[in-house]
């Protein structure tokens, strides 16, 4: 019996979501799971496509990065999300894509505002981290801390990263993060777009406390 093994189909299915919502492309992106309780991090394998990674691919590291279960190589990116999960305990799940507009945002060094109050599903805005090469520690480090007291991240020349209680609640950030930077690249091209209040954002972090949660009511 492999360990994990609810979390490693999980990690199959939101890949291929990945893929088939178009956040992502290919082997672009890596997403994980952390047991908490035996201190065990489910990651994605490193340049398998998403549609080819079966449960068994998936490849499970301990709290210090120390390969516990698989023979495939783990994401290069390992590091960004364990930092994630020993930095936070509201955070049981990552996922990074390379989606389309927050990319294009992260080529800017911008940080994305309240343009929309979608965002709030991730803070009261998105900081964009400074440069790193991707895998290194140091492309960690500057995730989480431009994460701090956020949902999500958006790295700079390279595309976002998200954190939840579950892989369901990640990908949902991703998503609508990613439509909030998609209508904030639309609305530039015309004009400067309003950004909210931070009064208002403030009352959309309490109305998000429920509405923003999406419950996994799904079975694998």
């Amino acid at each position: 019996m492999m360990l994990m093994e609810k979390e490693r189909a999980e990690l199959v299915k939101f890949g291929r979501k990945l893929v088939d919502t178009g956040l992502t492309k290919g082997t672009g992106g890596n997403l994980s799971v952390f047991d908490r309780e035996r201190g065990h991090m489910a990651i994605t394998p490193s340049g398998i496509d998403f549609y080819e990674i079966r449960p068994e691919d998936i490849v499970i590291l301990d709290a210090e990065g120390g390969k516990v279960e698989g023979e495939r190589t783990c994401s290069s990116e390992w590091e960004m999300h364990l930092l994630q999960y020993k930095t936070r305990e509201d955070i049981d799940a990552v996922i990074h894509a390379h989606t389309m507009y927050a990319t294009v945002i992260s080529c800017l060094h911008w940080d994305l505002p309240a343009a929309h109050y979608m965002i709030a599903v991730a803070g009261p805005d998105v900081r964009c981290a400074e440069y790193a090469t991707y895998g290194t520690h140091e492309l960690a480090v500057n995730a989480a801390r431009a994460m701090e007291d956020r949902k999500a991240v958006i790295l700079a020349n390279h595309g976002i990263l998200a954190g939840a209680q579950d892989l369901l609640n990640a990908f949902n950030i991703i998503e609508e993060i990613e439509y909030c930077s998609q209508i904030y690249c639309n609305a530039r091209s015309i004009g400067n777009p309003v950004v909210l209040s931070e009064e208002e954002m403030t009352l959309m972090a309490e109305r998000f406390k429920t509405y923003g949660q999406r419950k996994n009511l799904e079975r694998v």
